[in-house]
């Protein structure tokens, strides 16, 4: 299975990313499944919602209804 590339203009925090990419339905979706550490990146768990996610980055959410992937593509400014 391929995995999707969503595109963002600037730098995303993983909270906005998560939602952007349909990962969570909302704020505090991700927020609980970020604080649970139910979310990686580059497969490391991160537990700050705040986290700046750069080009090319990789996240997974492990969710209840499985595991779900995203990868960021950066456009310049």
């Amino acid at each position: 299975m391929t995995t999707p590339i969503i595109t963002v203009t600037g730098t995303i925090r993983l909270g906005q990313f998560l939602k952007l990419a349909g990962l969570v339905e909302d704020g505090a979706m991700a927020r609980e499944l970020i604080t649970d550490g139910d979310v990686t990146v580059n497969g490391e768990v991160e537990l700050r919602r705040g986290r700046q996610l750069a080009d090319g980055d990789v996240v997974v959410v492990h969710s209840p209804m499985g595991s779900f992937t995203a990868q960021v593509a950066q456009r310049p400014e």
